[in-house]
């Protein structure tokens, strides 16, 4: 569990980010959480999917990674295989917080990316903000921003029955068999099949686009299956 901290130039003026990516660093994850004006740039590297969320009275799209819990096929080492990284998985270790109607930044102490002596400096050293911590305020507002998106997009999508559950078989190289399940797509034939006036509607509320884009990016399938395949490969 995470052990935010409410960052601040006096107790963290010596603070350093490791930004190198890594298991040891909390980036062997099968997914992270997204939010549609991210879509676009999500597109062109990993399938965008939806799941339940954990009272499971709604849904969150989410960037695939890999096909099972614990497993990042983009992880290779001490790289990200991707030109780009999730907001979610960049803006680690900080989180959103709140202090009445003002956002403040937290740190997450436990983070085994935090550090004094590596990594990208946090302050400047007469207390001002690096252009570092310049980026990750950018980033966190983004993602506050698109998270309090998800709910009417999915509405939207829910209205008009495009969320559909899906299954997906995988047969490795080796002939090993994986099944991805409890996971939801957008149905494209629904879509296309939508009539003038609710695509005027969802043009409208700006859900055109990434619509279009969480379709496109199932493409990315073919891509995390061959990932899989080449690491079962590598396995000893």
């Amino acid at each position: 569990m995470p052990r935010p901290a409410l960052l601040n130039n006096v107790d963290h003026h010596d603070l350093r980010v490791i930004t190198a990516r890594g298991a040891a660093y909390g980036d062997e994850v099968m997914s992270a959480l997204t939010f549609p004006a991210e879509f676009r740039s999500l597109q062109a590297h990993y399938p965008i999917v939806f799941r339940k969320s954990g009272d499971g009275t709604t849904f969150q799209p989410i960037a695939l990674f890999g096909f099972q819990e614990g497993s990042n096929l983009f992880l290779d080492g001490e790289r990200w295989d991707a030109h780009y990284l999730p907001l979610l998985i960049e803006r680690q270790p900080f989180l959103i917080g709140t202090a009445g109607e003002e956002l403040t930044v937290h740190v997450d102490l436990d983070s085994p990316r935090l550090s004094t002596t590596a990594g990208e400096p946090v302050f400047l050293p007469h207390g001002g903000t690096t252009p570092y911590l310049e980026r990750v305020n950018s980033v966190l507002l983004a993602i506050h921003d698109g998270l309090a998106s998800i709910p009417a997009f999915v509405a939207a999508l829910l209205e008009h029955g495009l969320l559909e559950s899906f299954v997906l078989d995988v047969e490795l190289a080796g002939g090993s068999q994986n099944r991805l399940a409890g996971f939801y797509t957008i149905n494209e034939e629904r879509f296309a099949a939508l009539s003038g006036e609710a695509l005027g509607r969802l043009h409208g509320a700006g859900y055109l686009l990434p619509i279009a884009m969480a379709i496109a990016s199932l493409s990315n399938f073919r891509d995390l299956i061959e990932r899989q395949n080449r690491r079962h490969v590598r396995r000893p």
